[in-house]
């Protein structure tokens, strides 16, 4: 199987404009039982209410039967199961947002289509594309970013938010933009079924008329489709022709999150205008409250200091809030720190999960518990200047630690003096950089 999906992968290579006809075929029975192995056990299930483990007890069976489904085109993909979770604190204190629980077998043939179709797309999508792409990350993202602003003529950022774009992907143009380049009917088909499976919540069924199918493993790749058609080749290829933008114009997208950046104040203005008109004509819109231009690079603090406007302006993008600043040597830098409202939503998360499992743990469990979730803050957060905030972060959740610890009894556990002495001997991790951004 791995043979038959590198040769598709060479071809589009070779020929990013090749229209392949014949694909489904490929989901048979080696291809899904690959996928079978891939998907994480444990997980919430769907409206089938199949773990991983109770479809493995018939595994074969299952597999043959689900192929044969396949073959005759009587699959039919199940409603998506829609839970709430709770957003944190702050502006989203007491909201919750949704997320999307596919079948067992559905999630089995998207990532057997995602399989299928994410080679022919690697060799079209543009290098400034980097969600949910393989070999890439929010990192890789930030520091295209940093290189961006640092090192081109950039002074002006537009900060544009796609307001609810997933829920609000158009079926047609998807389909016409896959169409480009697959003409396998089948394949669209089974496309379709998933964009038009529904959703159940409390027992009731909604119809999806437009959006990608919450929690489903192959709508990042369906979102990046329609976005490479719909903001990334119209960015790179068409907007200098038509619309006169002067000077240097760059974008860095991850999924729907994306920075706009530009030499000229005049070509971020006619890009912002223009780009309201162009989300519309394929069923979009700009969430104009968190939406701006704003003057950002090398001389956007002294321009502010001359007018009187205190610091420049900052913006956030993949969890981080970028602002202007110096090196030691005083060379324009670009630095981030971690944005408030996700340590905020953190700590609610970190908060939420002591207080219910403080009884049910040992210490020794919860500390360990404790120790891996700040590892993982510092491999994503700890990144170059950002030494502060991981701190910060750190020193909250060890009061949060002690807080609920203490409350496991009557009798205090802990004094705040035997407690620090406590995490010290537990080796709590210290906070530390992970990623160098200009590694």
């Amino acid at each position: 199987m791995s043979t038959k999906l590198a040769k598709i992968a060479i071809k589009a290579k070779q020929n990013p404009k090749t229209v392949f006809t014949s694909l489904y075929h490929l989901l048979n029975e080696e291809l899904l039982l690959l996928c079978h192995q891939e998907l994480e056990a444990g997980k919430a299930t769907g409206v089938d209410e199949v773990t991983k483990a109770e479809y493995e007890e018939n595994l074969k069976e299952n597999i043959s039967a689900l192929v044969e489904k396949l073959k005759t085109h009587s699959y039919r993909p199940q409603p998506v199961r829609r839970i709430y979770i709770p957003k944190g604190k702050g502006k989203g204190k007491g909201k919750v947002r949704p997320l999307g629980i596919p079948a067992y077998e559905d999630k089995l043939v998207q990532l057997g289509l995602k399989k299928i179709l994410e080679p022919i797309y690697e060799a079209i999508f543009l290098d400034i594309s980097y969600g949910f792409r393989p070999g890439l990350s929010c990192h890789d993202a930030l520091k295209k970013l940093n290189i961006v602003i640092e090192k081109q003529k950039i002074s002006y950022v537009v900060d544009a938010d796609i307001k609810g774009f997933f829920d609000n992907v158009n079926h047609e143009w998807l389909m016409k933009f896959i169409g480009v380049n697959i003409a396998d009917p089948n394949i669209k088909r089974l496309i379709v079924r998933f964009l038009k499976a529904g959703i159940i919540e409390d027992g009731e069924l909604t119809a999806t008329e437009q959006g990608t199918p919450q929690g489903a493993i192959i709508s990042p790749l369906l979102a990046n489709i329609y976005l490479h058609y719909v903001l990334d080749l119209w960015f790179m290829g068409i907007i200098g022709k038509h619309y006169r933008i002067n000077g240097e114009a760059e974008i860095v997208r991850y999924a729907d999150d994306y920075v706009c950046c530009f030499q000229y104040k005049r070509a971020a203005e006619i890009f912002f205008h223009v780009l309201k008109k162009r989300l519309a004509k394929f069923g979009l819109a700009l969430a104009e409250d968190k939406s701006k231009i704003i003057e950002f690079g090398r001389f956007a603090a002294s321009n502010s200091r001359r007018l009187g406007r205190g610091k420049p302006e900052t913006f956030d993008f993949l969890g981080f809030t970028h602002y202007c600043s110096t090196s030691r040597k005083g060379r324009f830098r670009v630095k981030r720190r971690t944005m408030k409202k996700k340590i905020n939503a953190k700590i609610v998360e970190f908060t939420r999960w002591i207080k219910l499992r403080r009884n049910m743990l040992t210490t020794n469990e919860i500390v360990d518990k404790v120790k891996s979730k700040l590892r993982g803050h510092y491999q994503y957060y700890g990144i170059t200047d950002n030494s502060k905030s991981i701190d910060n972060f750190r020193q909250a959740i060890i009061r949060i630690l002690f807080k609920w610890l203490n409350r496991r009894s009557q009798r205090k556990s802990f004094i705040w003096e035997k407690f620090k002495k406590y995490i010290i001997d537990k080796h709590i991790p210290k906070a530390r950089i992970c990623v160098n951004i200009y590694g």
